[in-house]
């Protein structure tokens, strides 16, 4: 009996250790960009899963512009509905595979959590309701074009659309820049993508819960 509860607390601790560190590193601050305040508020969309953070943009002319390419792709950023596009970051093993839970598989996790290549997800998406899980916020608009030129380099200067099925009618996959594991997850993607453009947030977001505290600490939401 008490060989088996050391297991237990031998398995469990790194977990508990990998928790904890997500908990300081989103109070901690990281580096923010400077950015000079400039331009009217404009707002944007965080909407939080179980697992994962995506950000919404508005398809204001400037966004349809910059990530016109995922029309090739078949996302209708300019269909008389489309109101948002969505931008998500991810393990291309799991992201691709994973369309819903029940579809997750040890060997994605694995290939997943030990180091994958990266793709990113962009939807189109009409008008929102109120969820508990979208947050808004707020940014001037030099922080704002900030933000989605960043989020449109991220597929770097050719982007390439993969030839996988999506989770919806008005998704495509792109490859993306950057390698995800354990200590780089689609949520740390999206803190390093808001204080790259100048929105201060955690130095370490790698859960949901990681940005969603990180985002009260530095008073977004």
């Amino acid at each position: 009996m008490r060989a088996a509860r050391r297991i237990g607390l031998a398995l469990l601790a790194p977990v508990l250790t990998y928790l904890l560190a997500a908990l300081v590193g989103a109070l901690w601050p990281g580096r923010v960009a400077e950015v000079a305040e400039s331009g009217a508020a404009r707002e944007i969309r965080l909407i939080a899963g179980p697992i994962h953070y995506d950000v919404l943009l508005p398809l204001t002319p400037e966004v349809v512009s910059r990530f016109s390419f995922v029309e090739a792709a078949g996302v209708p950023i300019r269909h008389p509905e489309a109101r948002w596009l969505s931008v998500g970051w991810g393990s291309e093993a799991f992201y691709t595979r994973t369309g819903t839970y029940a579809d997750i598989s040890l060997p994605v996790i694995w290939r997943a959590a030990t180091g994958d290549s990266s793709v990113l997800r962009f939807e189109a998406l009409g008008i929102l309701s109120e969820h508990p899980a979208i947050r808004t916020l707020t940014l001037d608009e030099a922080r704002f074009d900030a933000l989605v030129a960043d989020l449109a380099r991220a597929t770097g200067a050719d982007p390439r659309a993969l030839d996988v099925a999506g989770h919806s009618a008005t998704d495509a996959f792109y490859a993306a820049e950057g390698h995800f594991d354990l200590l780089r997850t689609c949520n740390t993607w999206v803190a390093d993508r808001l204080r790259a453009a100048g929105v201060p947030m955690g130095v370490w977001t790698p859960t949901p819960y990681a940005v969603t505290l990180s985002l009260r600490r530095f008073g977004h939401l």
